[in-house]
């Protein structure tokens, strides 16, 4: 596939980045109880090319670390060194910018099976090993080009504000179909609660479905994990993704235009209104998560009101950009009243509209009321000075 030349990393990127990361590696060598080790996509050979990041695990001992706060014993570690900067999460870990690569530093504890856990990190070094285990080279590219199709078509990553494939699914499905196009082939019969089990753990769908914890299962794809039957790996999926997948599994042709990124740009939407939305402060994730509710709140309103909205998307870089093609209204519409065979309710609906003419239509009053709004600009103008909707970002204004 021509694709493969684009995004397979040359010589020179692999070696300037080899070089890096263990010029790094090397200052941590003679730890005793830690071990720095490569993990991510670059362990595990999927990376793609212009990928600048490179994962690092620090491996504390268990029986040692278990109850310590190991986040803050690596950033003394890392400080004799570099100047890294945190990042918080379920565990803070690191970032330190090297020449050409961010290096990100995660602790964990070294542990041997999924149960020693203590935190979600703790397991990420064993998905490493198990899909280097799986794959060869073959199957590495396989699932570069799945990564380019996923990341092309913003099918890519589990950030709540995304609900996408992770890299870990994807490098699952690729090992589970054995190529990107048995994959495509197999997701257009793809339905809502697809249920997978690379791992063979289970006897059969059911059986999954009867035994996993109800909180793994709301995601439109079930995915068992193969280093934990207990776990589904694609429960932060959401089923905007997962139906997009399949619509574009059905028109794929093998063309390279569906490794294309096809950048939106705001000028070429006619016809829509469009709103900027400037992002809150704080971690990417919780930020994104925010600006995403406020594009959701918004459009459930538009909703709830009678406004039909055709399209609607959002992109985000330096400042938040929503947009929406949505209908005028007719300037009356058609408020039901009770069914006439409910008699208890129909007095007080005559009253409640008695300065109105009220009608019978199919077996029930009905009575003609002006609406308050039919331009959705006014009506979007209205509703982004509501206190939750704007909450989700620093300001909400019209882009002119």
């Amino acid at each position: 596939m021509e694709i493969l030349k684009e995004i397979l990393p040359g010589k020179t990127e692999k070696k300037e980045l080899k070089e890096e990361v263990n010029s790094f590696l090397k200052k941590f060598k003679k730890l005793k109880d830690i071990k720095f080790i490569v993990g991510g996509s670059y362990a595990k050979n999927t990376w793609l090319s212009g990928n600048d990041d490179v994962d690092i695990f620090a491996k504390f001992n268990y029986k040692k670390y278990k109850d310590k706060d190991i986040s803050k014993e690596l950033k003394k570690i890392l400080s004799k060194h570099y100047k890294p900067s945190t990042v918080h999460g379920s565990r803070d870990y690191f970032h330190i910018k090297g020449k050409s690569t961010t290096i990100e530093v995660v602790p964990v504890l070294d542990i041997k099976k999924p149960q020693q856990a203590i935190n979600v990190t703790d397991v990420s070094p064993l998905h490493t090993n198990y899909i280097k285990k799986h794959t060869n080279k073959k199957l590495q590219n396989e699932i570069r080009i799945f990564k380019k199709f996923c990341k092309a078509n913003k099918l890519y990553g589990a950030e709540s504000y995304i609900k996408g494939f992770s890299g870990y699914v994807l490098e699952i499905l690729i090992t589970h179909y054995k190529s990107f196009d048995k994959l495509i082939k197999d997701v257009r019969k793809w339905e809502d609660k697809t249920v997978l089990d690379p791992g063979n753990f289970y006897k059969s769908k059911n059986k999954i479905l009867n035994e996993l914890n109800p909180s793994k299962k709301e995601s439109p794809l079930i995915l068992i994990d193969p280093v934990q039957p207990d776990r589904n790996a694609a429960a932060a999926l959401g089923k905007k993704v997962f139906n997009k997948l399949i619509s574009l599994a059905k028109l794929y042709d093998g063309s390279e235009i569906f490794f294309k990124e096809l950048e939106v740009n705001l000028k070429d939407l006619k016809n829509y209104i469009i709103l900027k939305a400037t992002p809150l402060t704080g971690k990417k994730d919780i930020v994104g998560s925010k600006l995403l509710k406020t594009l959701e709140k918004i459009k459930k309103q538009l909703e709830l009101n009678d406004f039909e909205v055709s399209d609607y998307g959002w992109k985000w870089e330096k400042n938040a950009y929503f947009w929406f093609k949505i209908d005028k209204l007719s300037k009356t519409k058609k408020h039901l009243g009770p069914s006439l065979t409910q008699k208890q309710h129909l007095r007080p609906f005559k009253n409640r509209w008695k300065d109105y003419k009220i009608k019978q239509e199919d077996g029930r009053l009905v009575v003609t009321i002006k609406r308050e709004f039919t331009e959705p600009i006014g009506f979007i103008k209205h509703i982004i000075k509501e206190k939750d909707i704007k909450k989700g970002a620093k300001s909400l204004e019209f882009y002119k």
